[in-house]
C-alpha cells in the first residue's frame, strides 16, 4: 500500500504540478489586480445621449415595412452618437440598423466619427492615436460583427471597440486586461481564448489532482502511523 501511493502521488504530482503552479499564480494575479482596472472603468467618460423625441421616431412597424423585411425577430430602440436607430434582427439578414427618424438604412461610420466618438467616451490622459477599421475584431473584442478599434496613448494602451454601424463603444481592453487574460486563460486551462470551464483538460487536471491530495492523505497516515508506534516502543523500553 505504501509502495503504491509513493508511486502514485509521485508520477501523478510531476504531472500536474506545473499545472498546479499555474492556478495559484493564475489566481493570485487576479486577485491582486482591480477588476475595474482590468475592464478600463477608470477610462470610462460620463456621456449624455440625446433623450429619444418619441413624437419624431418612426413607429417600428412603419420601419420594417418601408425596408421590406420579413421574419423580423427582434427590435432595439437605441440612442446613439448617430442619433435615434432602430436595430433590427431578422432570421436571413442577421441585425441591421435603420434611422429611426426616417426609416433609412443607415451607413457605416467613417474613421474620423469613430476617433471623434471614442474620445468623447473616454477619461484620463491618453489621446487616440490609431483608428483601425476590422470586419474580422480579435476575440479580445468579445463582441461579432464589423467594428473600429481606437486606441489611445495611455499608459495601459487603451483600446475601445466601436460598433461600425451605431459607434457606440462595445468594448475596452488594455494590456492591463491583456496581461490578465493570459493567466486567466492559465487559469482555466483553456487556451483557445474560450470562457469553458469544463473543457476535458481542466476535468482531468483536477481529477488528477485529488488523487494527488489523497494519495498524499494515505502517505501522512501511514507515516504518522509509523511514528506512533515507533514513539511507544521507545515509551516501553525506556
Amino acid at each position: 500500500m505504501l509502495r503504491l501511493s509513493l508511486q502514485l502521488h509521485k508520477w501523478i504530482a510531476l504531472i500536474v504540478g506545473v499545472q498546479v503552479i499555474g492556478w495559484v499564480l493564475g489566481g493570485l494575479i487576479m486577485v491582486s489586480l482591480p477588476i475595474e482596472t482590468v475592464r478600463s472603468q477608470q477610462h470610462i467618460a460620463q456621456v449624455k445621449m440625446q433623450p429619444l423625441d418619441t413624437g419624431k421616431i418612426m413607429p417600428m412597424e412603419q420601419v420594417i415595412e418601408k425596408a421590406g423585411l420579413g421574419n423580423v425577430t427582434g427590435a432595439q430602440l437605441k440612442s446613439t452618437p448617430r442619433g435615434a436607430i432602430w436595430s433590427l434582427t431578422t432570421g436571413a439578414r442577421g441585425e441591421a440598423w435603420y434611422d429611426a427618424l426616417t426609416g433609412e438604412n443607415v451607413d457605416e461610420i467613417t474613421d474620423a466619427q469613430a476617433k471623434l466618438w471614442a474620445a468623447q467616451a473616454y477619461q484620463g490622459p491618453g489621446k487616440p492615436v490609431k483608428v483601425e477599421y476590422l470586419e474580422d475584431p480579435p476575440a479580445e473584442a468579445g463582441v461579432d460583427g464589423t467594428l473600429y478599434r481606437v486606441t489611445f496613448d495611455d499608459p495601459e494602451r487603451t483600446s475601445f471597440y466601436l460598433s461600425a454601424y451605431t459607434g457606440e463603444v462595445e468594448s475596452r481592453r488594455s494590456n492591463v486586461w491583456r496581461f490578465y487574460s493570459v493567466f486567466y486563460q492559465i487559469h482555466i486551462m483553456n487556451f483557445s481564448g474560450g470562457q469553458n470551464y469544463n473543457h476535458p483538460l481542466i476535468v482531468i487536471a483536477a481529477a488528477l489532482t485529488l488523487m494527488v491530495t489523497v494519495t498524499g492523505v494515505i502517505l501522512l497516515w501511514i507515516r504518522l502511523s509509523r511514528d506512533f508506534v515507533g514513539w511507544r516502543t521507545r515509551r516501553k523500553a525506556a
